[in-house]
């Protein structure tokens, strides 16, 4: 007679174990799973920005950028898979109240390959980016729009909320546009034509404006539902440090935006915009960066909390390292800007610490993906087994 236990552990061990049929991979797929090209991308991003980057680092830092790329490209085969071999399930995700936030992933993810595009492009690549990232920077744009708009529509629309459930992960859709616009910061100075550098770099302060100030607001109500009804359940433990992530991108795309949008308004005859929008930058991120150390700190706090009642794994996790890895990147940017040895300093221990969260969330990842556990969308969970 065959061992029962030994049938379970060998079953354990074959690819996509955990599902009834392969094909759950894509039936199951949820745009959650841009979030690792997210993490990914912002690892390599802040890897390329410690001072000491070169040899082996820097090539580390180019291997996860071109091993986000290849994981956006799966994603999103994989998604556009499941909207046209299984629409109607495919389509429940407009009324499911939590995974219809993480639309404002996919732009997200773009924006991040497109960062690492302008940065690796003429270096490892031999490109000049500038030509090939301002068609998707504009596509870019418009599904970040999109996100900002009609995920918001939705939830007063179609899905119910209650203040009791409320977690962080309202802040995705918002946070989408002004992503986008460092990416718009960083693109601008690149372009040829004077008329082109204008257009994106109002668009991106535009961007910036409609997502800054909103996702403020949601973070004032997070304060107001964790005080009224404590902290979100623990398979939400993650969603905690989302709140780092507007507060890093939005002080990082301030220095962006005040250090080269200054120039290019400067050459339409805004002669006062560079001296201007610097001071205004630094001021602007050093209030959002100082907001961001205090969730860091409750962040830190609110972790070791769950950690002792105990964490299951999800793909919540890549949560962990996106805000995370924006927060880096403003610190080392002010570090650059202000010449203060502390950014640095502090900016290089994020980075570790960011290195070491994505190696356990990547491992991890892994083995669930290779089980087939992860492939779960909750939008099904009360279709019957097919």
């Amino acid at each position: 007679m065959s061992d029962p236990n030994l049938l379970s552990l060998s079953s354990g061990l074959r690819p996509l174990s955990r599902l009834q049929h392969p094909r759950d991979v894509i039936r199951q797929f949820t745009p959650n799973w841009f979030t690792v090209v997210m993490g990914t991308g912002v690892v390599a991003l802040a890897l390329d920005r410690l001072p000491a980057t070169h040899g082996v680092l820097a090539a580390v830092s180019f291997g996860l950028w071109l091993a986000a790329a290849a994981i956006f490209a799966a994603c999103c085969l994989l998604y556009a898979a499941r909207w046209i071999f299984y629409f109607e399930g495919a389509s429940r995700i407009f009324g499911h109240s939590t995974v219809s936030m993480f639309f404002g992933a996919i732009p997200m993810a773009l924006a991040t390959l497109l960062n690492g595009l302008m940065i690796f492009g003429p270096t490892h690549l031999g490109l000049a980016p500038a030509s090939i990232v301002l068609p998707l920077w504009w596509l870019d744009v418009a599904l970040a729009l999109i996100c900002a708009v009609a995920i918001p529509y939705m939830m007063f629309t179609r899905q119910e909320h209650r203040i009791d459930q409320m977690t962080a992960v309202w802040l995705l859709p918002v946070v989408a546009a002004e992503v986008v616009a460092v990416t718009g910061g960083l693109l601008a100075p690149a372009l040829p034509d004077p008329g082109q550098q204008l257009a994106v770099i109002v668009t991106s302060f535009v961007l910036w404006g409609i997502s800054v100030p909103l996702a403020l607001s949601i973070l004032a109500i997070l304060v107001l539902r964790m005080a009224l009804h404590n902290l979100p359940p623990r398979e939400m433990a993650a969603s905690s440090w989302l709140s780092l992530g507007p507060l890093g991108t939005g002080a990082l795309g301030l220095l962006v935006l005040g250090q080269t949008g200054g120039d290019i308004l400067a050459g339409h005859g805004f002669l006062a915009a560079p001296d201007t929008l610097r001071l205004i930058g630094l001021i602007g991120a050093l209030i959002l960066w100082g907001y961001g150390a205090w969730w860091l700190l409750l962040s830190l706090a609110v972790t070791v909390r769950y950690v002792r009642a105990g964490v299951p794994f999800n793909l919540g996790w890549w949560g962990y390292i996106f805000p995370l890895g924006v927060y880096c990147l403003a610190t080392l940017r002010l570090g650059e800007t202000t010449g203060a040895a502390g950014f640095a300093w502090l900016g290089a221990l994020l980075v570790v610490l960011l290195g070491l969260v994505w190696v356990v969330v990547s491992v991890l990842t892994l083995r669930g993906a290779y089980r087939g556990e992860l492939f779960v969308a909750p939008c099904l969970a009360e279709e019957p087994a097919r």
